[in-house]
């Protein structure tokens, strides 16, 4: 694998795109996307190592590929379901041009547009490292149908473009999570490590739904003793499962949090510090810029 110094990290499908050495240059006007993987991927290829902070499902009809994730290696073939969710470590390689879609999207766009709860109804995409699925062919003609419209919906220019996508999308999910729900592979990979991590996530998720935020329940120390674990082995659980550490993830979960308050509220940047359990708004403001290269104020402005 190579050196972590040299892994770039991607926070939507078009920058990843960017690299002619991974697939053909894309737009794209929102944190959602879906593709045609014949058209970016006319060619066979392996692709660097990347970081994708983004969802993504990856339905393949036809085609002979492989991904990895962070240590694991899985092969496709065809009818072949696939998912991952951001933080882990990526590549892929097409040995046969693959026929099918990806579609990739981000949290917050789960959360304007299909709802603001949407973990809870769909508790399958918090899971770690999960195999591929090979669904029968009726099974995965439904999901290549609602693919097949979704895609004809984002090439409209409807004024009510995204919201129809993001109801297709919705039914997508749905039909995901009744497949996933018998499939004996993704029974197991809820091991009890994929537990910790599953849990990890919920509680990071419910802190900031709480109105009672504080800095003291953002420690990893407090996640660990919520699952009564040492704090040694469930850091140590959520590196080694996610690729990134527990603090990185709480840190991500704040970043995510603020650009939403920033840019759809009207609420003051002293009052989006308090919610955010920071006990000084300098103290906001300094840590925001040092994730974003922004202060709170300069990003609302942009």
């Amino acid at each position: 694998m190579e050196s972590s110094s040299n892994i770039k990290s991607y926070n939507k499908l078009s920058d990843l795109y960017e690299d002619e050495n991974v697939g053909k240059k894309i737009s794209q006007d929102s944190d959602f996307t879906i593709q045609r993987m014949e058209i970016v991927h006319s060619d066979p290829i392996i692709s660097p190592v990347f970081r994708a902070n983004y969802f993504s499902f990856i339905l393949v009809e036809k085609g002979k590929s492989f991904y990895t994730i962070d240590h694991h290696k899985f092969n496709t073939k065809p009818n072949t379901l696939y998912f991952t969710n951001p933080g882990h470590l990526k590549s892929f390689g097409i040995e046969e041009i693959v026929h099918g879609f990806i579609i990739t999207f981000s949290e917050e766009y789960l959360k304007e547009h299909v709802h603001i709860d949407v973990f809870d109804e769909f508790s399958f995409l918090l899971t770690e490292i999960v195999p591929p699925c090979f669904l029968d062919q009726s099974h995965f003609s439904e999901l290549l149908h609602l693919a097949e419209q979704i895609i004809e919906e984002q090439n409209k220019k409807s004024i009510l473009k995204h919201k129809i996508i993001s109801s297709l999308f919705l039914v997508f999910l749905l039909k995901v999570k009744e497949y996933l729900m018998k499939d004996n592979s993704f029974k197991i990979a809820y091991d009890r490590d994929s537990a910790i991590v599953n849990q990890f996530k919920k509680d990071l998720e419910n802190i900031f739904r709480s109105k009672n935020l504080i800095a003291k329940n953002l420690q990893v120390s407090a996640f660990a003793e919520t699952q009564h674990l040492h704090p040694a082995y469930f850091s140590t659980v959520i590196k080694s499962k996610t690729g990134q550490s527990a603090n990185k993830w709480i840190q991500d979960k704040t970043i995510i949090e603020a650009q939403a308050l920033l840019s759809k509220s009207s609420i003051t940047i002293k009052e989006i510090a308090y919610s955010l359990g920071f006990n000084e708004p300098t103290h906001f403001s300094k840590f925001f810029k040092k994730h974003m290269g922004l202060t709170p104020n300069q990003y609302r402005n942009k």
